[in-house]
Parts: structure tokens; sequence; C-alpha cells
């Protein structure tokens, strides 16, 4: 959760940058970096799983959509963004009184269900409650896929997969090619901040990495969407290398009480970072 968090932020500085940055110039945390929306969802999506999927084995997804709803609701109305906003279609989504998903294929998806990857005992389960968070709003097949195979590659990586065995199982499981050297892996021809998109380039980046910090480094050295693909890489780079704790605690610097509270429960349920 806090990989995702790490790299929403060292990302914010530089989002929709047109132009590649060096990884040199992407600094972890500087000072200007602060969260966002990306950030708030996941805590949101965090809050809701917590409190309900957990508690209750047999908690209905139904039920859980409802409460999906109104966590990120809740949280959007109540949180001020120090940096970024959302997407237009999102918007309408959180304002709109029982909302219905609009079938988005955004990268939204992918980037809230870190939480997912981690409170499951079973990849199937993680699966399943990754496309649960996604629908909600996000209802299209190319929104579920990215959020299930973010989810599926966190669960792989901190039950002792390896890359190869990462790569492997998303590519045959999710139809992503992630072959592609991490420094060409944008393709121009996709919508920038789709899922089809950002999943594979946020995921090349971290099978390329060779730390934490490097995955978010390259992840946001490639411009445009940058704190949503540095989101995502650090979410499993987290699981793979897990976070220094200095970094960690610099991280939680810049959050609200609030945010922080959730943040120490879904630690006190996993591994602290």
């Amino acid at each position: 959760m806090l990989g995702a968090i790490i790299g929403d932020m060292a990302g914010s500085p530089f989002e929709f940058a047109r132009e590649a940055e060096s990884l040199d110039a992407v600094r972890i945390l500087s000072n200007d970096a602060a969260f966002t929306d990306d950030t708030l969802m996941t805590v949101a999506v965090a809050e809701a799983l917590l409190t309900h999927a957990l508690s209750n084995p047999d908690v209905s997804d139904t039920a859980i959509k409802a409460v999906l709803i109104e966590s990120m609701q809740r949280w959007a109305r109540t949180t001020r963004l120090p940096r970024g906003g959302y997407g237009r279609g999102f918007q309408r989504w959180l304002d709109t009184e029982g909302p219905e998903p609009y079938g988005s294929f955004g990268n939204g998806a992918a980037m809230r269900v870190s939480p997912a990857g981690w409170l499951f005992e079973t990849r199937e389960r993680t699966e399943h409650w990754a496309a649960v968070t996604a629908i909600v709003s996000h209802n299209h097949a190319e929104g579920v896929r990215g959020a299930q195979a973010i989810a599926a590659a966190i669960f792989l990586a901190r039950t002792g997969a390896d890359r190869d065995e990462i790569r492997d199982y998303v590519e045959r499981h999710y139809s992503y090619n992630l072959s592609t050297p991490w420094e060409s892996c944008v393709d121009e021809s996709l919508p920038p901040v789709s899922c089809q998109a950002t999943v594979p380039e946020a995921l090349i980046c971290f099978l390329a990495a060779d730390s934490f910090e490097d995955a978010i480094r390259k992840a946001v050295s490639l411009g445009f969407d940058t704190d949503t693909r540095g989101a995502i890489a650090g979410s499993v780079a987290e699981a793979f290398f897990g976070i220094d704790p200095a970094l960690a605690d610099q991280a939680r610097q810049g959050l609200t009480p609030e945010m922080l509270a959730v943040v120490d429960a879904f630690y006190a349920r996993v591994a602290a970072p």
C-alpha cells in the first residue's frame, strides 16, 4: 500500500509532462511531492476491504460494492487533494448519489487495487476482490483486467514468486506483452490514461528494476501520467523488494491523520514495510 503511495507522490511533480525525464531527475519524495487522488482512492479501497471483506468472509459482492462506493465518495468529499485531481468521468461518479459503473477502462482501476493484492490468502480470492474493487466504476473488461493483473502480480511477489514467474503468469492469464524494453514501452497508439497502456508500462518498469526506488524512477521517467504509473509500479515493487523504513516514514509525513489510521490498520493486518 505504501508502495503505491510513494510511487504516486514521486510521480506527482512530473504529472502529464510531455517529455521523458532522466532517471537522475526523478527524486523519490522531493520537496514538491504530494499525494494525489491515486493515494486517496487506495486508502478508500483499503478501508472498505479491511472493515468489511475481511471481517465477514461470507459478505456478498453486492454489499462490498456498496461499501466501496461509500468509502470512495466519502474520502473524496472530505479530503482536499494537495496535487492532481479526478478524471471527468470519475468526478461525475463521485458526485452522483447511488452511482452506477460507467464503462471506464481508465487506469484508476489498477492504481487503487494494491490493498487487494495483500489482504487475501489465495490468488483466486485476490483476483476476485480486485475485480470487485474495479467494477463499481471501471466495469469495462480492460479496467477489470488491469486491476486483476496488478493484484495478482502483488500476490505472487509477496508469496515468493520471482520476476520470470510473475511475467509469465501475467502474460499468460492477462495477455499483456511484457517483453518490451522499459525505455521504449510507452505505446502511443493507446489512450495514455487507460489500463491497457499504463498497466504493462508499470509492470515492465518493475520487471526491469533492481530496487523499489529504481522501479518508481523508471516508471516516472517515462512521462505523462507519472503519478499513476509510479503508483502501480510501486505497488508491485513493494511486494517484491520491500521498502526502506526511512522512506516509509517520510511518506507517512505527507498523509493526514485520518489516512494514517487506515495505513496503520492495513499494516497491522499484513507485514509492516
